[in-house]
């Protein structure tokens, strides 16, 4: 490094990265930075000179996934088929059809360490039927898990190119898979405004601007969702509760009004009440993506107003 200084190094290590391939942040798990460094430094993956990296159109193997019922994981097969855009996953080894055929069209993938309770932990979601599924799966192998998130963000990639074919690969790469906006725990109350306010986990999706919300962390479905457009449109966040509505235990307060309704919730801090209130504002004055506009019309379906 001292020799060759930074740049020079960077264009020799890093002379072929994929376009899909994820190169991580400072705030991204460990996983994701130690593979990168391994596939850069260790495994050479990336240089002019190296092995050329062709995009997995095929891949197979098994992961350990979370139960729906339960909390155990077990071995599950999973299938990807890139060309057809589809990931399957089955049961048992040798079963007659797979448990899910899910569509690349709606998937994302995130590493969700902490909640998962596991270092190599991915959570795989998709729409079935009008909701959000959630799969919560893990590898023994980081380069394993790396290996799959890496495969499905270019088989997101190549259904971007065709769905968008207009937009250069420069503005779908950013849309290909998403972290959260912000995760944790708030309470809510009903659309009246007079009900008991339940504790539950929202997760916050910038790119398809939807606030979900689910009983615990790794529940398989959420329980509802918020759609959350523009302020032309006619949506606003405010900070505290409208008048006369109280939290039962949480008082620092917050709402979304919407076209359709308004939803109020409490944080359990006044520091979760200002990081709530920035990413929700962050959502509010995002511009609307390809894929923001193609999901506003089913968001706001009376599913939203769970």
């Amino acid at each position: 490094m001292t020799h060759n200084g930074n740049l020079h190094v960077k264009a020799k290590y890093e002379a072929r990265v994929p376009a899909f391939y994820y190169v991580p942040q400072a705030d991204d798990c460990l996983v994701l930075k130690e593979q990168w460094i391994r596939a850069k430094y260790e495994r050479q993956e990336f240089m002019a000179d190296g092995k050329m990296m062709s995009p997995p159109g095929h891949r197979d193997g098994f992961l350990w996934k979370r139960g729906r019922g339960n909390a155990q994981f077990q071995r599950r097969k999973f299938v990807l088929l890139a060309r057809e855009g589809l990931l399957k996953y089955y049961t048992k080894e040798e079963g007659k059809g797979p448990k899910a055929v899910i569509s690349i069209k709606d998937l994302n993938a995130t590493f969700q360490t902490e909640k998962i309770g596991n270092p190599h932990g991915l959570q795989i979601t998709y729409n079935r039927e009008g909701r959000t599924r959630n799969l919560f799966v893990y590898h023994e192998s980081g380069k394993e898990i790396v290996d799959w998130f890496n495969a499905l963000r270019a088989a997101r990639l190549q259904y971007l190119k065709t769905a968008f074919p207009e937009l250069p690969e420069s503005e779908l790469v950013p849309l290909i898979t998403r972290n959260y906006l912000k995760q944790g725990f708030m309470e809510k109350t009903g659309p009246k405004q007079r009900e008991p306010f339940k504790k539950r986990w929202f997760a916050l999706d910038l790119q398809e601007r939807r606030l979900l919300y689910y009983k615990n962390p790794l529940d398989a479905f959420e329980q509802g969702q918020v759609f959350i457009g523009s302020s032309d449109q006619g949506y606003a966040i405010y900070e505290d509760l409208p008048k006369g509505v109280r939290g039962s235990r949480w008082k620092a307060g917050l709402t979304i009004v919407t076209p359709l309704r308004r939803f109020v919730f409490t944080c359990p801090t006044e520091k979760e009440q200002r990081e709530w209130l920035r990413s929700l504002r962050d959502v509010l004055t995002h511009p609307m993506t390809p894929l923001s506009i193609l999901t506003a019309a089913s968001a706001e379906s009376g599913h939203s107003s769970r």
